[in-house]
This record gives structure tokens, C-alpha cells and sequence, in this order.
């Protein structure tokens, strides 16, 4: 018995992990972790594990680091938690402060919650609010993107549109209205990026034409959509996107959850389109992977459709109990603080390439159809025909081959379906890049190979998480 054992049966005995197909762990043991540092995890028997994917896309300054564990336990010594509720805290002031400062202009109010589904929820709700605020019931309609991940929260499924995590739950979802993504792996043959995006705006457009009198806001993840496969797609559409938004009266809700903090390049992604939506919402690294924690973002007009006297009813009543917490708010502050001292955008660029020169062989591999990359997001889709882009059916699970060897070569690689995917801490080098490449071309070796058995892989849990 190796030192995860106790560990291992003590969890089962227990617990019910997220997004996992229980029975599974009778073949596929779990990794119990006791430590992380830097881009590594360790397990209790002292293996190490290079955390390739932050943690479902959280950690992007390393487990353990310093300069936040230090800001958190200065600010453990002082106050733990105060209810934001007619108080107040010096965190949760600075970093609002700091939020409005480096997010696009004309994003001035900062609303808190307590993850990025509830964030999304927050956002939803503020926007139909408005418009009944406003004299408009009527506009409360969303339009989202096919293939979209915005959480689990029933609202916030009801504007995703990946069937393993809403099909389940239709019965529970709103009405909402999906236009198709402006996915540029779909694109035809020979076409770009940038095309292909204009091209397909025509549909929102022509839905935002016929429906714009009942919707409250368009929702989308710019650049790239996340759990439904790191699917990227170009800024153009965000451009064309906010001025239609615009000319309809339609708000705009972008959802950084995944993206925001230098994921893709820019501090924002919005940035790269020259745009400032309605509401935006962050979360994940917000706090460096610490501490859970979400902030919405929106304009003045938004906050003044709110500001009245308490007899009118038109305050916004949505609160969660650790809103702004002022652990979170410091692990958060400092999370800002490495951002604007160590050049962290400038030294992702030479990152990002370094990511792209080491997987630049697989797209010469028979089954991978594309290796696409948005900044420090890189994904490698695997398919059982090239020429066509045929996926392998889901049942197969090929991508949890590449997810067995890498545990077995002490990475996390955790595929969405048959996508392997690079979503590393900012702290990584390199070198450990060159590794993950390596790990994951093997991997793709293995799940692609001919006597592949699908009774072999289903011993792996299922992945397509939401992260």
C-alpha cells in the first residue's frame, strides 16, 4: 500500500466529486494531493504532477506563492470576514478601485459574488432588472452562442448550449435564443479567421433585428469558448457585436470568467476588439486561484436605472453571504499587484510562442485536425479523419488516454472529449513547456492509434469538464 491509499478510500467513503461518473473511480484511482508549489502538484507518495491546466483554468502564479500567501495572512491578522451589507472594508475598497482603473472605460461599478456561475446569474438578473427599471418588462430574452459554457447555476445553464451539462436539466432552463458560433474551426477550407468571423455575425444580426424589442442583453466568452472546446474565434465579432448591440438597445454581457487576466494575450479579451461591454464578468484568477470570488462590472447608466428611494422597490436585492470577502479581496490585490510589478502580459508573448514553436508538429499528425492557440490557450483537437475533421464518437473517450499517460508521466492533462488542451500557470518555462508537449504527443500517439480499445479507456472519467 502506497501513501494515497488511506487517502484514496477515506475520499470514497465520503465524498461525491464534481463533474465525474462515480463508478469510474472503482478502476481509476483518485490523486490526492498534499502540496503544491509553483506549476506542480505533489501526491502523498511524493509524486509530482505539472499542473498544465491551473487548476480548471484558476492558478496563474503558481501554487503556494509567496507574495499572495503573504498578503493573505497579513490580512488574516486583522479581519477574516465582515457581511458587505451596509458595511464595508479596506480590501474590497482598494480592489474595486483597482478593477474600475484596469478594466475598459465606462466600467465604474463593481458587484461581488461568490463564484462565476453566480456571477453570470448576478449579470442576468441586473439586466432585466434594468429594463423593467427602465419601462420595458418585456425585454427579458437572452441570445447566446451554440456551443456556449457559462456555468451550472440554472440561469446561467440556460444560456449555455453544451449538451452534457444542460440536456439533463431542460425542464429547468429559460427561454433563451441561440445563434450559431462564430467558431473558426468550422470555417471553410481556405478561409481566415477574421472572414469567417464577420461572416457569421449575419445571423446575430439578423436575430437581434427581429428580436431586439424583447431581449435584455447578449451573452457571450470572447474568443474563446472554454468547456465547449477551446473554440477561438476572431475580435472582429466582438466589434460587430457591441455596435449592433448598440443600434438595437440590447446589452452586452461578456463572460472573462475563463479568459480575463492575460489568458488571451491581453489583460482582457474585450480589449482586443477595442470594446467595452455592459457588464463584465471575472472570476477564476481573480484571486490567483486562491480564494472563490467573482466581480461584475457595468456602466453608470446600469447602477442609476437602480438608485431611487427604498419605497420604489428598484434596488437590486441579490446578495450572497461572503460577498467581497476581505481574504479573497487580498489574495486578489496581490494577484494585481504581480500583474503591474513583473510585466506579466509582455512575458507571456515570448511564453505563447514558445507554446506554439513545441506543438507545431502535431498538425502534421493523421488525427489532429488543428492546433489552434488564443495567448496562453492552446488546444489540439483530435479527430478519427483528418481531411473531413470527423470527430470520434464520444463514447470512445480517446481523450482520457492522453490524460492516463500524462498522469503516469507526472502532468495534469485534462481533455475536453477529444481536445488536449494547454491552459498553464503564467509561471511556467520553457522547458516545462517542451515537456508538456512531449507528454501530450505521446498521449495523442496513444489514443489515436489503431488497436485502440474503448473497454481500456472507459476506465477514465469522463472529460468534458466545465472548468
Amino acid at each position: 500500500m502506497n501513501a494515497n491509499t488511506p487517502w484514496m478510500q477515506r475520499d470514497l467513503a465520503v465524498l461525491w466529486h464534481p463533474c465525474t461518473q462515480m463508478k469510474d473511480h472503482e478502476r481509476l484511482p483518485l490523486v490526492p494531493i498534499r502540496r503544491g508549489e509553483g506549476v506542480w502538484l505533489e501526491d502523498f507518495d511524493g509524486k509530482r504532477y505539472l499542473d498544465a491546466v491551473s487548476s480548471w483554468w484558476v492558478n496563474v502564479f503558481g501554487h503556494a506563492n509567496p507574495r499572495i500567501n503573504a498578503r493573505i495572512r497579513e490580512q488574516l491578522d486583522s479581519l477574516e470576514h465582515v457581511m458587505l451589507a451596509g458595511f464595508t472594508h479596506q480590501p474590497v475598497i482598494e480592489l474595486s478601485e483597482r478593477l474600475v482603473q484596469i478594466t475598459p472605460p465606462g466600467l465604474a461599478k463593481v458587484f461581488y459574488a461568490d463564484n462565476g456561475s453566480s456571477g453570470i446569474e448576478v449579470a442576468l438578473k441586473m439586466s432585466h432588472h434594468y429594463w423593467l427599471n427602465s419601462g420595458q418588462p418585456q425585454k427579458k430574452r437572452f441570445v447566446t452562442l451554440t456551443n456556449s459554457y457559462h456555468g451550472e447555476t440554472v440561469a446561467a445553464m440556460s444560456v449555455g448550449d453544451v449538451a452534457l451539462f444542460t440536456d439533463t436539466y431542460k425542464a429547468l432552463l429559460l427561454d433563451t435564443l441561440k445563434v450559431a458560433s462564430p467558431d473558426c474551426y468550422l470555417r471553410p477550407e481556405g478561409m481566415g479567421w477574421e472572414e469567417h468571423s464577420r461572416n457569421m455575425f449575419a445571423a446575430m444580426e439578423q436575430t437581434l433585428a427581429e428580436h431586439n424589442h424583447e431581449v435584455a442583453a447578449v451573452i457571450v466568452e470572447p474568443l474563446i469558448q472554454g468547456a465547449g472546446g477551446m473554440r477561438m474565434y476572431h475580435p472582429i465579432y466582438l466589434k460587430l457585436l457591441r455596435e449592433a448591440c448598440d443600434r438595437y438597445g440590447v446589452h452586452l454581457i461578456h463572460d472573462e470568467i475563463a479568459v480575463g487576466f492575460g489568458r488571451t494575450g491581453t489583460m482582457f479579451a474585450c480589449e482586443q476588439a477595442g470594446i467595452t461591454p455592459d457588464f463584465l464578468v471575472l472570476s477564476k484568477a481573480l484571486t490567483g486561484g486562491y480564494l472563490p470570488m467573482a466581480a461584475v462590472l457595468t456602466t453608470d447608466q446600469v447602477y442609476g436605472a437602480f438608485y431611487d428611494d427604498y419605497a420604489t422597490l428598484r434596488a437590486f436585492l441579490h446578495s450572497h453571504t461572503y460577498t467581497g470577502n476581505p481574504l479573497a479581496c487580498a489574495a486578489a490585490l496581490a494577484t494585481l499587484d504581480i500583474f503591474r510589478d513583473d510585466q506579466v502580459i509582455q512575458r507571456n508573448q515570448a511564453l505563447a510562442a514558445h507554446m506554439a514553436s513545441a506543438t507545431a508538429h502535431l498538425k502534421d499528425h493523421p488525427h489532429v485536425a488543428e492546433v489552434r492557440q488564443t495567448g496562453m490557450a492552446l488546444a489540439i483537437e483530435m479527430v478519427q479523419d483528418k481531411p473531413s475533421k470527423t470527430a470520434y464518437p464520444w463514447q470512445q473517450r480517446r481523450g482520457l488516454a492522453v490524460y492516463q499517460h500524462a498522469l503516469q508521466r507526472g502532468a495534469l492533462l485534462r481533455p475536453l472529449g477529444s481536445v488536449v488542451y494547454f491552459l498553464p500557470p503564467y509561471v511556467i518555462t520553457p522547458e516545462q513547456i517542451d515537456f508538456l508537449a512531449e507528454v501530450a504527443s505521446e498521449g495523442i500517439d496513444i489514443a489515436t492509434r489503431a488497436s485502440f480499445s474503448v473497454a481500456v479507456d472507459n476506465r477514465y472519467p469522463d472529460h468534458r469538464d466545465p472548468g
